[in-house]
């Protein structure tokens, strides 16, 4: 494949991955990279990427960010598990509506969209080794899930006649800079709040930023070769499954925070995050609840997954081993999140 042709748009540019992925682009000496996102990006900018700020629950300003692309990937999405039906909705399905219509209309020829294992396994029971031809539940727990399980859907239908579509998993993307995942955690942490769910022995995935933007470029590149993995979706981790309570207590120790003593059952947490459900739904509390039954069912059971599919389809391995992965992410948190000057 040749990048230096390639005239990308990248749809949450300036999100974790999106940034991740566009400065990897800029590696890869692209004819041209555009970024599009709700918000100012004035790093991507000072790569010399061009940054289109809007909504992609607007038709007119997605459709003009496809304008003389040929290549694009969407990693935007409203995400976590709380919120309304309307905005998980407007954002992760209509947006994806957006974006394909928009392809299409502009000639873009490729499509690499960033979907989320979340949509095919329940989060109530352990899901070990699952692969792609594992069944979807028949329900989910949370509007995040089942919107990008919709959208997924979408995606991988829209193969063909002109564009050519792939559809990946990560879970679980955690390195530095990451906004989300991590913060929360060290934040609980230093107010004593993190609590175990279930009995501390469940494995699961996990997958660091810079893995999973290589293999959005592996899989833009398989697009580009006409392979088999079109029309098709993918799980995508660091190919390292861990405990994930051990995982947490070792990245605290790293952090010089106090490993994690408290614990509840399983039950007893999928009894709370209802209660919490009914709460701040019936009360319209602002903010999250501390417990959702998706998030307990996320925390107590195990959910790794075969990615041999990926390998031989895309040519994708991890860039980066677990151990460096672990000791770089734990080098920003303590100069970035804990005011280590060391």
């Amino acid at each position: 494949m040749n990048w230096k042709a390639e005239k990308v748009v990248i749809f949450g540019g300036g999100g974790f991955l999106g940034r991740k992925l566009a400065k990897r682009l800029v590696m890869e000496n692209c004819a041209s990279i555009r970024s599009f996102g709700r918000t100012a990006q004035p790093e991507l900018e000072r790569l010399g990427i061009e940054v289109l700020r809007g909504d992609i629950r607007d038709a007119a300003a997605v459709s003009s960010a496809c304008r003389n692309a040929n290549l694009a990937f969407h990693t935007a999405a409203k995400a976590g598990v709380w919120g309304t039906w309307r905005d998980y909705h407007g954002i992760n399905v209509l947006g994806t509506k957006n974006v394909l219509a928009s392809c299409r209309n502009a000639g873009i020829t490729r499509l690499v969209y960033t979907s989320s294992p979340s949509i095919a396994y329940d989060p109530a029971q352990d899901s070990e080794g699952v692969d792609e031809t594992a069944p979807w539940p028949s329900s989910y727990l949370a509007h995040y899930p089942r919107t990008k399980a919709m959208a997924e859907k979408l995606v991988c239908s829209e193969n063909g006649a002109g564009l050519k579509t792939v559809s990946l998993r990560p879970h679980l993307i955690w390195g530095p800079g990451d906004p989300h995942l991590l913060p929360r955690i060290i934040s609980r942490a230093r107010a004593k709040r993190l609590i175990r769910v279930g009995e501390g022995k469940n494995i699961v995935d996990m997958s660091y930023v810079d893995n999973v933007a290589e293999a959005h470029i592996k899989a833009a590149e398989a697009l580009s070769c006409g392979t088999c993995a079109e029309g098709k979706a993918y799980f995508i981790s660091d190919d390292h499954p861990v405990n994930l309570w051990q995982w947490l207590d070792e990245l605290l120790q790293h952090c010089e925070l106090m490993s994690i003593r408290k614990s509840i059952s399983y039950r007893n947490a999928c009894l709370l995050g209802k209660c919490c459900e009914l709460a701040y739904s019936l009360l319209r509390l602002p903010g999250e609840p501390p417990m959702t039954r998706f998030v307990a069912g996320q925390l107590a059971h195990s959910h790794y997954f075969d990615i041999s599919a990926a390998k031989r389809d895309l040519g994708y391995a991890p860039l980066v081993p677990q151990d460096l992965a672990f000791s770089k992410t734990v080098e920003w948190l303590r100069s970035t999140l804990l005011g280590d000057k060391a």
